[in-house]
């Protein structure tokens, strides 16, 4: 049986494993080279005959975190899996990769997230232009999964 007094002998370790679950890993790596990630994901997706997907966001925006949290929902985390090869490009507070947003036609002032799409070649077939997915924790989970059922790869 736990006392009070060994309860609050080990509320530090409670809380600080608490805070490292909550702290869980950042969806955009910071210090990445998204160029680089880029050319990576091209290679892959022309081997594998997979469409890239590149998702422009930040750590600090919730919608980006809300949209990353729907892509790793199990049936369409294996519908991307299949599917996709994903790059995430962080743009920091709107001051990093901006020449990648103007290279794929994604103008960054809309919101993000924000995606475009790529043939396996690299080729850009969708840019998303109004900030379609800047509200995505208010969008619905399907919304978000017919997204990417429609722009899957022509087998």
């Amino acid at each position: 049986m736990l006392r009070p007094e060994d309860f609050l002998r080990f509320l530090p370790l409670v809380l600080l494993a608490g805070m490292t679950i909550a702290a869980d890993q950042p969806p955009y790596d910071e210090k990445a080279d998204a160029h680089q990630q880029i050319t990576t994901a091209i290679a892959e997706a022309s081997k594998a005959h997979k469409n890239l997907i590149l998702v422009f966001g930040a750590n600090w925006c919730g919608d980006c975190r809300a949209l990353d949290a729907q892509m790793h929902k199990e049936d369409l985390a294996a519908l991307i899996a299949t599917n996709y090869e994903v790059v995430k490009i962080d743009v920091g507070r709107f001051d990093k990769n901006r020449d990648i947003g103007e290279k794929y036609h994604v103008p960054l002032k809309h919101g993000i997230p924000a995606l475009a799409v790529l043939d396996p070649g690299g080729n850009l077939l969708y840019a998303m232009d109004q900030g379609q997915f800047a509200d995505a924790r208010h969008m619905s989970y399907e919304s978000i999964k017919e997204f990417f059922v429609k722009w899957e790869p022509r087998r």
